[in-house]
């Protein structure tokens, strides 16, 4: 009897074992499909999402979770299911490029609901917008005075568009008749303590000229830098590596 209770016990302790590694290997499947799929679907599921887009991206995410945790199911059931929702994504992005009216029917088209004076209470209820919201969308994108703003519009993933008022535009250099110098991207040439040392070569320079730059500007090592940044015309942007933890609680 005490040898069958033990042999049960093992047992029970190997089913427990073998369905640990089952939702681990399932897991990582999971996350392998998706990222395929997600990247089969484009970078919209990342940033500029619809309403199918963010449905699609539910759903597929639920069947994944599910995949990983059901132990009795078949993972061939959950990917097949993951990849018909993708299918189906891709292609509706596919056909909404290339047809407008039917774009239209499934992303949706931009509401208009401000424009030159006037609030369009209609549209910020198909919007499903009350005021409240609307002012504080219009806060969010620095705009706390419509009398400065000459049009706003929902767009179908739902991001505020704000078109000012010329009289409130920005002044920019052609407005002033100015030449600027052409804005070019930095290269990081120090990251977290460590030289790139393939950024700082395609940028023309070498360690040696690093390090000069660094004790010009009172850094004895590269260690002591977070990050560092040259631009074009060799200008050094260096952050320190500043370890000690900083609480700030501007709200207390």
């Amino acid at each position: 009897m005490h040898i069958s209770e033990k042999s049960a016990h093992n047992e029970h302790k190997g089913v427990i074992f073998l369905n640990f590694i089952h939702v681990i290997l399932t897991s990582l499947l999971s996350l392998v499909v998706l990222f395929l799929l997600t990247k089969l679907m484009g970078n919209k599921q990342i940033s500029q999402l619809n309403m199918f887009d963010y449905v699609t991206g539910i759903t597929i995410g639920s069947i994944a979770a599910e995949m990983a945790t059901e132990i009795d199911r078949n993972p061939i059931e959950g990917i097949t299911a993951m990849a018909i929702y993708a299918g189906i994504g891709y292609l509706l992005s596919y056909t909404t490029s290339k047809w407008v009216a039917w774009r239209k029917i499934v992303v949706g088209r931009p509401i208009l609901l401000y424009d030159n004076g006037k609030l369009y209470r209609e549209n910020l209820k198909k919007a499903r917008l009350d005021i409240s919201d609307f002012l504080a969308l219009c806060r969010c994108q620095g705009q706390f005075d419509l009398s400065q703003l000459r049009t706003v519009i929902l767009e179908a993933n739902g991001a505020l568009s704000i078109l000012l008022r010329s009289d409130f535009h920005p002044a920019t250099p052609n407005d002033l008749s100015l030449q600027v110098r052409e804005e070019a991207l930095l290269t990081n040439v120090i990251l977290d303590g460590h030289i790139m040392s393939k950024n700082l070569k395609r940028t023309g320079n070498n360690e040696t000229w690093l390090k000069k730059q660094l004790q010009t500007q009172g850094y004895s090592s590269e260690k002591e830098v977070f990050l560092a940044c040259c631009d074009k015309q060799n200008n050094l942007s260096v952050y320190p590596m500043i370890r000690e933890r900083i609480e700030l609680d501007p709200f207390e």
